[in-house]
C-alpha cells in the first residue's frame, strides 16, 4: 500500500513485536484534529494508517495514542483553513448538514470499529474530547491513567456524535451514560468503574502495561481474534440464535485453517505456535 505519511499523525510499526503505534502529533494543540475528510484530514489519515496496518502481515495489533499530555482534543475549531477545506466538499441545500454527517463524517468512525480486522487499543494518555473520545470508543480496548478524562461536545453545543451514543450505554449502562451526556465529563476513575476503560494504571506504567497486553494478544491465533471481533460486534444488534448461527458457520473454517492446524500441532508438540493469519 502506497502510504503518504504526515507529521501530525505518526505511523510507527514495530515488526519485531507486531505492534503498530499510531500517534496524534500536535502536542502544542493537545493533538487536535485537522479536519475529517481526505486527503489530509486527521480522521481520514487515521483510517488510512489503520487500513495499512490491517493489510500488513507483520502487524498484529494497533495502538492509537497521543504525543504529550493529551490523547486528542477533538476537531481544531480555531484552525480556519482546515474547516474551509472540509466545507468545500459539503453538500448543499436544506438537508446538507444531515448528508454531511451521514455520508462524510460518520463512515470513517464506523470503519474503525467494524471494518478494521485486527485488535485496536486506545492508549488514552490524557484528555479525549469530542471526536477524540469517539475514536477511543470505537477502538476495541481502552487503557488509561490518572490523566485520562473524557469530554463530550457540550462546549460547542452539540451531542456526542459518530457512534458515541451507541457505545456509551452498552459500555456504561443507560443511567450512567445519560449522566455523562448530562454533565459532559468523565474522570479516569469513573471511566474505569463504569467500563469505558478496560484498565486504569499509573501514567508511568501506561506504555509498559499496553505493551504487555499487546504481547498477550500476539500469542493467540489472528483468525480467531478477527472473526470473534466481527461476530461480537454484529451480535450487539442481533439475537443469541443469530449469533450462534454465525459461530457455527465459522467453526469448520477455523478447524481447517493453517492457524488451526498449527495451534493443535503446537499443543501436541509442546512448543510455541507460529501463527500466520491463514
Amino acid at each position: 500500500m502506497d502510504l503518504k505519511l504526515v507529521d501530525y499523525l505518526l505511523y510507527e510499526p514495530e515488526p519485531e513485536t507486531g505492534i503498530l503505534w499510531i500517534k496524534f502529533n500536535r502536542p502544542e494543540r493537545l493533538n487536535a484534529l485537522l479536519g475529517v475528510q481526505g486527503p489530509d484530514g486527521s480522521v481520514f489519515k487515521l483510517l488510512e494508517y489503520m487500513r495499512a496496518g490491517d493489510d500488513d502481515p507483520n502487524i498484529r495489533v494497533m495502538v492509537v495514542t497521543g504525543v504529550g499530555r493529551a490523547f486528542c482534543a477533538g476537531i481544531d475549531v480555531r484552525r480556519g483553513e482546515s474547516q474551509r477545506s472540509d466545507a468545500e466538499a459539503r453538500p448543499q441545500g436544506p438537508d446538507a448538514n444531515r448528508q454531511q454527517f451521514y455520508h462524510v463524517t460518520t463512515p470513517p468512525f464506523l470503519e474503525i470499529s467494524r471494518m478494521v480486522r485486527k485488535p485496536t487499543i486506545a492508549m488514552v494518555n490524557g484528555v479525549a474530547v469530542g471526536m477524540g473520545m469517539d475514536i477511543a470508543l470505537h477502538c476495541d480496548i481502552r487503557i488509561g491513567c490518572e490523566h485520562t478524562r473524557f469530554l463530550g461536545y457540550q462546549t460547542v453545543g452539540q451531542i456526542p456524535e459518530n457512534g458515541a451514543l451507541y457505545h456509551l450505554p452498552r459500555l456504561m449502562g443507560l443511567g450512567r451514560a445519560l449522566e455523562f451526556v448530562y454533565t459532559g465529563s468523565l474522570s479516569a476513575e469513573d471511566a474505569y468503574r463504569t467500563g469505558v476503560l478496560n484498565r486504569l494504571v499509573p501514567s508511568e506504567q501506561l506504555e509498559a502495561e499496553t505493551r504487555a497486553l499487546c504481547e498477550r494478544i500476539v500469542k493467540n491465533p489472528p483468525l480467531v481474534q478477527w472473526i470473534s471481533k466481527r461476530i461480537m460486534r454484529a451480535a450487539l444488534d442481533s439475537s443469541i440464535e443469530t449469533t450462534m448461527v454465525m459461530t457455527s458457520n465459522v467453526a469448520g473454517i477455523l478447524a481447517t485453517s493453517e492457524d488451526g492446524r498449527e495451534a493443535r500441532a503446537a499443543v501436541a508438540e509442546k512448543r510455541e505456535p507460529r501463527f500466520q493469519g491463514r
